[in-house]
């Protein structure tokens, strides 16, 4: 049998890079804008949505993954609502952390009640013996990337009330029809093939699932460069260099919305089969986006070289942290059927990522302004269309 250990105190959040002195507002999961106790919400969620987890009916809960970003913020979430929560990793990380903002009392009442699961999930062996002996009604899969991945935890529960799965925007079929809704085609040969697979794989199986789509995520701990890259060129006064008009239309979503996303199929009948998009409600340009990172860090309005990615050769190296085209989605969906709605605005929502995270001198990664460099020192005028 799988050995389930309970983690009290861990470390606090520790930075790769030394913080800084600046003040931060505290984040919603533990500051004033949980003013609201969270069973109390749920309750209206339920008299809402129609849910059938109550705070009454725990579930045991795994989440595949959970020491990264999105799971930071859902097993808090889901911690706080009274679930047994377990987390499956490999334990290369810290299984808790405490966040920025986040009070000693706080951290203590989370990291006391996780569990947490030790093994490879390619291991499939282990995954089966080890899950069919601790049971679990329901699988959050955060990390999951292949259906080969996801079978053997099937297999495992038979009686698994839920599977939640965290899919992406990224397998629509390029389309000139925008933005994307659930029922767009989808592209077979997208690099998301993997979770499209997994998509078909649950349906399949007969099994209660839900699929969440994020479009771009952002939010403190962001693992990708999304805003880390505008917020290392902004610090050091830097121009930002950006593909084409600038004019290209994207969306980016809060990572502690799409957190609430994931809490509101919890258990929720509506949410049966079905695939949601989850994203921001406002779209932005990638000209407005540099400008949104700015007014949120307080920077001057930056300086924006636009120059034709065509006539660059830059290797493995990315030269900007989105695609070049349109790519945008509908939220409608999951506004309608799970009363979900984001509560954060664009500038708002770098605010809070900036205030605590990179504005304390935190990041994943160095600054790397080579390809930057080409550009500037090489500048060749930007192609007179956008691709779509």
């Amino acid at each position: 049998m799988a050995k389930l250990v309970v983690f009290q105190r861990s470390q606090p959040f520790a930075p790769s890079h030394r913080a800084s002195a600046l003040p931060s507002s505290l984040s919603e999961f533990n500051g004033a804008r949980f003013s609201i106790p969270v069973q109390n919400k749920r309750k209206a969620l339920q008299q809402k949505m129609g849910l059938q987890v109550t705070a009454s009916s725990a579930k045991k809960i795994l989440i595949m993954g959970g020491t990264r970003f999105i799971g930071v913020f859902l097993s808090r979430l889901l911690v706080k609502e009274g679930h047994q929560v377990t987390l499956f990793t490999r334990g290369k990380a810290p299984v808790t952390q405490q966040l920025p903002g986040e009070s000693d009392q706080d951290y203590a009442a989370f990291s006391s009640k996780i569990l947490h699961l030790k093994g490879d999930r390619k291991d499939f062996d282990f995954v089966k013996s080890s899950l069919s002996a601790e049971g679990y009604d329901v699988v959050y899969d955060i990390n999951g990337r292949e259906a080969v991945e996801v079978e053997p935890i099937l297999d495992a529960l038979p009686k698994l009330e839920q599977f939640i799965y965290c899919s992406s925007a990224g397998v629509y079929l390029k389309s000139d029809l925008l933005p994307h809704f659930e029922t767009d085609a989808v592209d077979p040969k997208s690099r998301h093939k993997g979770k499209l697979e997994t998509e078909s794989l649950l349906e399949s199986k007969g099994v209660n699932w839900t699929s969440i789509r994020p479009v771009y995520i952002y939010g403190p701990l962001n693992y990708n460069p999304v805003e880390e890259w505008f917020f290392h060129r902004l610090k050091a006064g830097r121009p930002i260099p950006v593909p084409s008009s600038g004019l290209q239309i994207t969306q980016l979503g809060h990572v502690k919305d799409l957190a609430k996303a994931f809490i509101a199929v919890l258990g929720n009948e509506k949410a049966s089969k079905q695939v949601y998009n989850i994203s921001g409600e406002k779209y932005v340009t990638f000209d407005g986006l540099a400008r949104a990172c700015a007014k949120a860090g307080g920077f001057p309005e930056p300086e924006i070289v636009h120059y034709d990615p065509k006539a660059f050769d830059f290797g493995k190296k990315k030269a900007f942290p989105f695609r070049d085209q349109h790519f945008f989605a509908s939220v409608e969906k999951a506004k309608t059927e799970l009363g979900w709605k984001p509560e954060f605005g664009l500038v708002e929502g770098l605010a809070d990522s900036y205030g605590l995270d990179f504005g304390r001198g935190t990041y994943r990664k160095e600054a790397d302004f080579s390809t930057d460099d080409m550009i500037l020192g090489n500048f060749v005028p930007v192609a007179p269309s956008v691709s779509v």
